[in-house]
């Protein structure tokens, strides 16, 4: 964190020896080394928050991205369904025209060219 050598970190320790005294040194490096460690806890308590706070958000844009992809596969689902079922219903009503088309011949009356001469003794008409 901070590039502090030995050297620098000894001549710390004597100009805190002398301001503070020998006395009252061990008291505030001990109040210093818990401070010190609440904020090392503070900073990864923070650290993690974030890391989670990120992680949440690609979840989410994953969420969404699988959101969208679902819903793009199911309206071409529908699409292709509806298409399928317009052309089942178009052959259905070709069916039913061509089978209308077989039985009108059999119930209309017979055409003149159908029918047979009349008998009227063998005279012509």
């Amino acid at each position: 964190m901070f590039d502090i050598g030995f050297s620098e970190m000894m001549v710390i320790a004597v100009v805190a020896l002398i301001v503070i005294g020998p006395e009252r040194l061990p008291k505030v490096a001990r109040a210093a080394g818990h401070l010190f460690g609440r904020m090392q806890r503070y900073v990864n308590d923070v650290k993690s928050d974030i890391s989670r706070e990120m992680a949440l958000d690609d979840l989410r844009k994953l969420q969404a991205t699988m959101q969208e992809t679902a819903n793009s596969i199911e309206q071409s689902v529908n699409q292709e369904m509806q298409s399928a079922e317009t052309e089942m219903n178009k052959i259905g009503s070709d069916a039913k025209a061509a089978l209308d088309e077989a039985e009108k011949p059999a119930t209309e009356p017979a055409t003149p060219a159908d029918q047979p001469a009349p008998t009227d003794g063998g005279k012509p008409a």
